[in-house]
């Protein structure tokens, strides 16, 4: 038996370093892995397992950020779940001990906006909790938490009426910085030292501005006393800080508009002992983020997504190193022909990638931008975050899971050896000992063009593979983005209930996702529903033609782009008994002008309203709507800044005034984002209820 699990061991290996995908080598070599399970999936007693129900489905917990100590000792990272008696998300934070195995919990309470961050010597992590001031009270303030490894106790440092957006350590214990922000009136020309451009000043009464501070940080035996010191007001927002120790500068992105009458998003340096001293570091018209510093200091990491314009020729997200000393920029992972989720700098140079390759993200590595990236075989489906330390019982820790196995945090002692990491959470153990649905990456041709499309198929619990099943389409958002192969259950991704249900639940990943290429990104261009919707259809052709779904029994819905497909395919065709249209568009121009996203329409339409109106015009459903048959069930968020509700309200007039049966939900305080646990089951509840009202064949 141990001969036999050594030899299936080094023949996946063997078949998974075959898996890189670059742009010069055939992709194609990937795809067999795509379609495999995960190792760690066992099934034999799933007859036995009770199915997933609405509210086991929502009560999930997810998890992110995760940093090791610089000792290696301590593992952090935070976890967030729904907090049912606050109709909100309650959000963990916990440090884990390496050689005992015990975690302990820090707080419930803990700020989601602001990273958690070890101080230089492992021995406290800065903290933010989630607090709010007493209205009218002079004594109420925000403070920083200081945790102590040692003692498990909590330090609080009162910082004042202003919370910070940033928080980050000096070289040592001793210091801390940290960024809060306020308006600047404009036509007030004492407050308003910055230069700004008069054309600038004429169309804006304020802007935002920023104040670096600095807590000093004396410690005395158990107890510490601090001080707050001004170390400079920027017109910037500062969003990300990193200290860089050999040089004593302070690094971060910024929002100004200092330099010319439009917004630029930068990577800046401030000389500490200079600070007279600010150096806009790159001139780029895209934003710079995840900022992170080398191992040896003396390089600045970051990524940007890059949309396709006139000026550009990628739309994906890439990482980048910025040289301090000679200020020259290289690009990681450029053969790469994925998708760059995350990434962390390695311990001994380089970095650890996230990459996404179709349904997948893997871990790959690279030393240098000039040397060749490396795939790392581990589990199939998806990591989400990665950590690396100096402890040889656990070097590596991440963040995994699969359609078909939940989200949890794993340790191991090699990155060689992922797939024998340790998992060291049980948070979502319920899941485990559930009839989860099986999956199946499934591929067709759109035969206009012969592209290949794929998407995934979930079954219903225990009819894997049957035929003649009801379909339920469920289309990603983006579209720059992807249905994975991953657990992660919400209001947008419910395949996993869906399939629960009794329906089989198809995401496609239509052109325009990430995670496939440039070209098969880029293609979409001026025609973003058109084509994305006959990428979809014929899927659902050939799902009929393979006896795979009942073709009187189809359903379609999706959030926000996803939902602009809904609203576009229920007018390309009758076919759909059921529609579920989420934040979803149905006229582009009115769209344009009340989001906060408005470069995404020049890239997706070709231009702007006036250049390009009769794609506008040819990709609006609004146009079409007489063509509708399909009962449709609209939700919105009342405060959507990305796609306004106007949106929906326009749908649901057309729909209903056309004598279509519509209902409409609007879920009052929230945005394009449902952040109510209660909202969001909410929302699925009346889906599913759809679903059975109109989905289903009738006699």
């Amino acid at each position: 038996m141990l001969a036999l699990k050594i030899i299936l061991y080094f023949t996946i290996i063997f078949n998974l370093s075959l898996c890189l995908p670059t742009k010069n080598k055939a992709n194609s070599k990937f795809d067999k892995y795509s379609n495999d399970k995960p190792v760690r999936d066992k099934r034999s007693t799933v007859e036995t397992k009770p199915k997933v129900t609405l509210d086991e489905f929502f009560d999930y917990t997810t998890f992110s950020h995760l940093s090791f100590s610089s000792t290696g000792q301590h593992l952090l990272f935070q976890t967030t779940r729904p907090s049912w008696n606050t109709s909100s998300y309650a959000n963990d934070l916990w440090i884990y001990d390496i050689q005992t195995q015990n975690k302990t919990l820090i707080t419930n309470n803990l700020n989601p906006y602001v990273t958690s961050c070890w101080s230089p010597s492992g021995s406290y992590i800065a903290l933010l909790k989630y607090e709010k001031l007493i209205a009218n009270d002079s004594y109420s303030q925000y403070h920083i938490y200081l945790y102590s490894v040692d003692s498990n106790e909590i330090t609080s440092i009162p910082i004042g009426k202003n919370i910070p957006s940033v928080l980050i350590w000096s070289h040592n214990d001793s210091f801390i910085y940290f960024v809060t922000n306020e308006f600047v009136q404009l036509n007030n020309t004492s407050n308003n030292p910055y230069n700004f451009t008069s054309e600038f000043k004429k169309t804006q009464q304020q802007v935002k501005t920023n104040t670096i501070f600095r807590i000093d940080i004396k410690w005395n035996n158990d107890t510490i006393s601090t001080t707050k010191n001004i170390i400079k007001v920027v017109p910037f927002s500062i969003s990300e800080l990193l200290y860089v120790p050999y040089e004593e500068k302070l690094i971060f992105t910024g929002l100004s508009y200092i330099f010319s009458g439009t917004p630029n998003i930068d990577i800046y340096s401030l000389d500490l002992n200079n600070l007279s001293s600010l150096t806009r570091l790159t001139h780029n018209k895209i934003p710079e983020k995840h900022l992170q510093l080398s191992t040896d200091g003396k390089n600045v990491l970051f990524t940007v997504f890059v949309l396709l314009d006139e000026d550009n020729n990628s739309a994906t997200q890439t990482l980048y190193s910025l040289n301090l000393t000679n200020k020259q920029v290289s690009r990681f992972a450029e053969d790469f022909d994925g998708n760059i989720v995350k990434y962390i700098p390695k311990l001994d140079g380089g970095v650890y990638i996230l990459g996404q390759w179709k349904t997948n993200v893997h871990i790959y590595s690279q030393q240098s931008p000039t040397e060749d990236e490396i795939f790392h075989p581990g589990f199939q489906g998806t990591y989400r975050s990665i950590a690396a330390s100096s402890n040889p019982n656990c070097s590596i820790a991440f963040v995994h899971s699969s359609t078909e196995w939940p989200m949890e945090v794993y340790c191991v002692d090699d990155i060689n050896n992922l797939l024998l990491a340790k998992q060291i959470t049980n948070e979502n153990k319920l899941f485990t000992e559930r009839n989860l649905p099986q999956t199946q990456v499934y591929n067709w041709t759109n035969q206009d063009d012969h592209r290949v499309i794929e998407g995934i198929l979930h079954y219903p619990p225990e009819q894997f593979r049957w035929k003649n099943l009801p379909l339920l389409v469920l289309i990603h958002g983006g579209p720059t983005s992807a249905s994975l192969n991953e657990l992660y259950p919400n209001c947008i991704n419910w395949a996993l209930l869906a399939a629960s249900n009794g329906w089989l639940v198809l995401e496609p990943n239509y052109r325009g996702s990430t995670g496939y290429g440039e070209e098969f990104r880029s293609e979409l261009r001026g025609r973003p529903l058109s084509l994305a919707g006959k990428d979809i259809l014929s899927g659902v052709d050939q799902l009929i033609k393979d006896r795979i779904v009942n073709p009187y029994e189809l359903a379609v819905g999706g959030c926000s782009f996803g939902g602009s497909l809904t609203n576009w395919l229920i007018t390309q065709t009758k076919r759909f008994n059921a529609a579920l249209s989420c934040s979803g568009q149905v006229e582009h121009v009115s769209s344009w002008g009340l989001t906060d996203a408005h470069d995404f329409y020049k890239y997706l339409f070709n231009g702007l309203p006036w250049e390009t109106p009769h794609i506008y015009q040819n990709e609006a459903p609004i146009y079409q709507l007489d063509r509708v048959r399909t009962p449709t069930l609209i939700s919105t968020g009342e405060k959507d800044t990305r796609v306004s509700p106007s949106q929906s309200y326009i749908l649901q007039r057309g729909l209903y005034t056309r004598g279509i049966n519509v209902k409409l939900l609007v879920f009052s305080n929230e945005g394009h984002t449902l952040y109510n646990p209660w909202n969001s089951k909410m929302k699925v509840q009346e889906e599913l209820k759809w679903l059975e009202k109109y989905g289903r064949y009738k006699n």
